[in-house]
């Protein structure tokens, strides 16, 4: 007796299977599709594995090279991996940013103490290099524990909506930890990155003029310009530093009595899919990332002597900010001096004083 009359066997078996595979979706649909998501999440996590394996090695291998230690430095390195950051406590946030940045400082203190236990023959400058190949790998480290744990909770408990949401965001995953990647050997051996743009302009606004120090681990240039006078401020470099801008910035305004007559800040910033890697933009405000320390502090001095503040960017994604520096990069560094003249002639008067911060990491940069 067939099924469906009028029809041949062949159609018959293919409407038959139709009505199996249909109830099968319908019962297991989504287990299947579960298990699809498993699978994918599983191979990525095999790469990042990989990805941080390597920069473990490579870290390894840049302290080895460098910094001549007497014993194997592997035990310190993974100990160093696994090292966190308590934030400060915020259930009552008043004088929050000064307790996060007394703990930021005992961190960095910490990490170079280490650097230096593990390379004894580096230089101040090769131990910044290092300590920032050894951020890297860090990293790296963090991403794939965060993202196995995620898996291996998701495959426990059979959760469709904890594998979901690593499988949607592992293409961002997986492209930033690419950019970790490709960081280390540039931070080992000094290379500029695409985050050293602003204290790249900066170092040429202020070659050969003199250089003083300021708090902390930054330096400054008095530049005469059109009757008026820059302050140029830039982490020192040619180490793998950052400074703080934030106490550089509060350090000067206090020394002209806040008589400053605007502040301008370069730095990179995170592009859009579809804008060009170098392309230059101009807006308004503290133009500096991190945890925020330094923006409080500048924001803080600007609102005290209601200075103006401005900013100028070369955008660039993650993977430019933290790669050898890109030819794109490179050549934006004339139009952004261009545009920050134009800037203080348009906005500032004769005799009035103009800071400018090329905020950003100074490896690879000098002053």
């Amino acid at each position: 007796m067939s099924l469906i009359p009028g029809s041949d066997s062949i159609t018959q078996i293919i409407s038959l299977l139709s009505y199996v595979f249909f109830i099968v979706l319908i019962f297991y649909g989504q287990r299947i599709q579960m298990y699809v998501m498993i699978r994918e999440v599983e191979n990525s996590l095999h790469k990042l594995k990989y990805i941080k394996e390597e920069g473990r090695k490579n870290a390894i291998e840049a302290i080895k090279e460098i910094g001549k230690p007497t014993a194997d430095p592997s035990a310190r390195v993974d100990r160093y991996l696994e090292y966190f950051t308590i934030g400060p406590q915020s259930m009552d946030p008043a004088g929050i940013v000064y307790k996060l940045d007394h703990i930021l400082d005992v961190r960095d203190e910490r990490l170079k103490d280490e650097v230096k236990l593990m390379a004894p023959s580096c230089d101040d400058v090769q131990v910044n290099n290092l300590e920032n190949t050894l951020e890297a790998a860090m990293a790296l480290n963090f991403i794939y524990k965060v993202i196995r744990h995620y898996y291996i909770q998701g495959k426990k408990t059979l959760s469709l909506y904890v594998i979901m949401q690593i499988q949607m965001i592992l293409p961002m995953v997986m492209k930033e930890a690419e950019a970790y990647a490709s960081a280390l050997k540039a931070f080992a051996y000094g290379q500029p990155i695409g985050d050293g743009a602003g204290p790249l302009i900066a170092a040429k606004l202020m070659h050969g003029y003199e250089i003083r120090k300021l708090p902390k681990d930054c330096v400054m240039a008095t530049v005469p310009f059109e009757g008026r006078t820059a302050l140029v401020i830039k982490a020192e470099g040619p180490g793998g530093n950052v400074g703080k801008p934030g106490d550089a910035v509060e350090a000067v305004i206090e020394e002209n009595e806040g008589k400053i007559g605007m502040v301008i800040m370069i730095d990179a910033g995170l592009k859009l899919e579809g804008e060009k890697v170098g392309e230059v933009a101009e807006g308004i405000g503290a133009a500096i990332g991190g945890p925020g320390v330094d923006q409080f502090k500048i924001e803080a001095k600007l609102t005290k002597y209601k200075i103006p503040i401005n900013a100028v960017i070369i955008k660039e994604d993650i993977g430019d900010a933290v790669s050898p520096m890109r030819k794109e990069i490179n050549d934006a560094v004339d139009p952004v001096i261009e545009r920050v003249k134009n800037v203080i002639l348009e906005r500032t008067k004769e005799g009035d004083k103009v800071i400018i911060v090329g905020v950003g990491n100074s490896i690879g940069v000098g002053q």
